[in-house]
């Protein structure tokens, strides 16, 4: 089976900063934007997709490190490839719900509404930084930078495996206040 490999490229690399700064940029500008797009009654089940794809996402995280660790590298490339296939669906997936519906209030009380927000805050600003750990990690392996490729991977693994995992558990959490 033939792999995915690409060229070293200090162009490439330019790109990969580049991007890791705009992403974020323009996922908080259409956030931001006050007019709601009318996408179709569809787009209430997309929270429940992102619940979904965050909770494979999570299982493929897993399931490459232990890949990793039998010295299994094919099982583990393709674990990680699919996690990064996942995250990139459930990004297209956040933001076309977000661009279409308001956004829906936690209504918990006490306790549980500091767990929740903070969870939910964490969750937002850690998922803004693991964008440029993740391309980076990406691009080392798929340049056969192994070193670089762990390296990066010892920052970009455990913060994409917690920004996964609450993003399960803040669409739990909220989900007995959606409205669909």
């Amino acid at each position: 089976m033939a792999t995915l490999e690409l060229e070293k490229s200090p162009r490439l690399e330019k790109t990969i900063n580049v991007l890791a700064l705009i992403i974020p940029v323009v996922v908080a500008i259409l956030l931001g934007v006050r007019q709601k797009l009318d996408l179709g009654s569809w787009t209430t089940l997309l929270p429940h997709l992102s619940g979904i794809i965050n909770s494979l996402t999570t299982l493929t995280l897993l399931l490459g490190l232990y890949f990793i660790r039998q010295r299994n590298i094919a099982a583990h490339r393709t674990m990680m490839l699919t996690s990064f296939a996942l995250g990139s669906l459930f990004l297209v997936s956040y933001v076309l719900y977000h661009i279409s519906n308001e956004s829906t209030p936690f209504g918990g009380t006490g306790t549980i509404r500091l767990v929740y927000y903070f969870l939910l805050i964490s969750h937002i600003l850690l998922s803004i930084s693991v964008v440029y750990f993740v391309l980076k990690a990406l691009y080392y392996a798929l340049t056969n930078q192994i070193a670089r490729h762990r390296s990066v991977v010892r920052w970009a693994y455990p913060i994409w495996l917690y920004v996964s995992s609450t993003g399960v558990i803040v669409y739990l959490m909220i989900r007995p206040y959606y409205n669909h």
